[in-house]
């Protein structure tokens, strides 16, 4: 169960995921290219949010919503969020569902380039 102080945050996420892909879809750009690139923005703001709340000892980000944001298609968000932010670099299961939803990613991209 997600706790109710972050349904406006996870929410606002999955919003912005899907106008971003809708919208550079809209613009032309190849759908895959288009999701990927639309969730990269909402995992890495998640990443930044959940730092800033971390120093702040305020609500938290749940794990599961950062690994579900990377592994939807946000991943490059979510590297780049744990590179910028310096968040969650000491956690393994980190770095295993961002390997993990890397090589997802990258085994669609073959895919769809391959079709």
């Amino acid at each position: 169960m997600i706790d109710p102080r972050n349904r406006p945050a996870l929410l606002g996420a999955v919003i912005a995921g899907i106008a971003a892909f809708v919208a550079l879809w809209w613009l032309g750009l190849p759908v895959l290219l288009a999701w990927v690139a639309g969730w990269t923005l909402p995992a890495f703001a998640m990443y930044g949010i959940d730092k800033r709340q971390a120093r702040q000892t305020g609500w938290r980000v749940p794990e599961a919503v950062l690994h579900g944001l990377a592994l939807v298609g946000g991943v490059v968000g979510a590297w780049a969020g744990r590179a910028v932010f310096h968040h969650k670099t000491h956690k393994p299961v980190f770095t295993v569902v961002l390997v993990a939803a890397s090589i997802l990613w990258a085994a669609v991209a073959l895919a769809v380039l391959l079709d």
